[in-house]
């Protein structure tokens, strides 16, 4: 790994520490340094802010946020469903406050999640009849069980990311499908916003990805990446928060002609600020 640091970033949103991004040319990502121990990152989502573990609708950001997610999961559904399955078998991991898995059990999937928030996870279940499970069910669930695994937004948290990939890789059918979701670090907000790109979120994040990361990283397990997707939304609400951690208030003008230009420059570049990674397993 090289120990140049690529960029250093503030926690703006719970422990104003800084970290420092450091490159591993290897894998083409950059990696939060110093990483919080396993046992500590729970302190860092600490924060009534921290969206994806509630329902509330308090503020223009929160409102953008449920308004996005409310398309998104048509999206979602729609994506899942052009796929042929065995048996509609879905695995969401990090699934938040359970409205992905919700959409997918209305349209017969037979849905199971993960998610380690206690508070995210009730809410969860008491939308799915308690299909929702903290993260140590990872390794009790059988080989080859999933038709589909879904990681929105996720991957970039997880710890021992090398243990994960290969539980994703033993979960998933042969044939089956593995769904990521994650921020592209070398989009142009990111270029833009530098250290006060929201969605570096650390060290929250642990890992930041690019496409030739992503690609590589995976295929070393096993699986191929099948088709790439751009998250429109996502450099719209990413401008938001980065404004808002910028100048102190959200500026939704400017956020918005940031997040358009993102999108503009992505059309040639392919470098959107998130992205969608279909995998598939051989």
């Amino acid at each position: 790994m090289n120990m140049s640091k690529y960029i250093t970033v503030k926690d703006h949103s719970v422990s104003g520490e800084s970290f420092d991004l450091i490159p591993n040319e290897e894998q083409d990502i950059l990696v939060t340094t110093p990483q919080p121990h396993a046992d500590n990152l729970s302190k860092y989502y600490e924060s009534e802010d921290y969206i994806s573990h509630t329902d509330t609708k308090r503020n223009l950001l929160e409102h953008v946020y449920h308004l996005i997610r409310k398309r998104a999961l048509k999206n979602k559904l729609s994506l899942i469903n052009s796929f042929k399955t065995e048996e509609k078998t879905l695995l969401d991991i990090g699934c938040g406050t359970g409205d992905f898995l919700k959409t997918a059990l209305e349209d017969d999937w037979k849905i199971s999640g993960i998610e380690p928030n206690s508070d995210a996870r009730n809410i969860a279940n008491s939308k799915t009849g308690n299909k929702v499970f903290d993260s140590s069910k990872l390794s009790e669930f059988d080989a080859n069980s999933f038709d589909v695994i879904t990681l929105w937004h996720v991957l970039e948290h997880l710890p021992n990311l090398e243990e994960h990939l290969r539980i994703f890789n033993r979960l998933l059918k042969t044939n089956g499908h593995l769904i990521i979701a994650v921020p592209n670090y070398k989009c142009y907000d990111a270029e833009h916003y530098k250290s006060f790109w929201a969605a570096y979120d650390v060290p929250r994040h642990l890992w930041h990805f690019s496409q030739k990361g992503m690609k590589r990283i995976f295929e070393e397990k096993g699986l191929l990446l099948d088709k790439t997707y751009p998250m429109y939304f996502d450099s719209f609400y990413v401008s938001l928060l980065s404004e808002k951690y910028k100048s102190g208030f959200m500026n939704p003008f400017k956020a918005f002609w940031i997040g358009l230009r993102s999108n503009l420059k992505a059309k040639h570049s392919g470098e959107y600020s998130s992205l969608i990674y279909i995998f598939k397993k051989d």
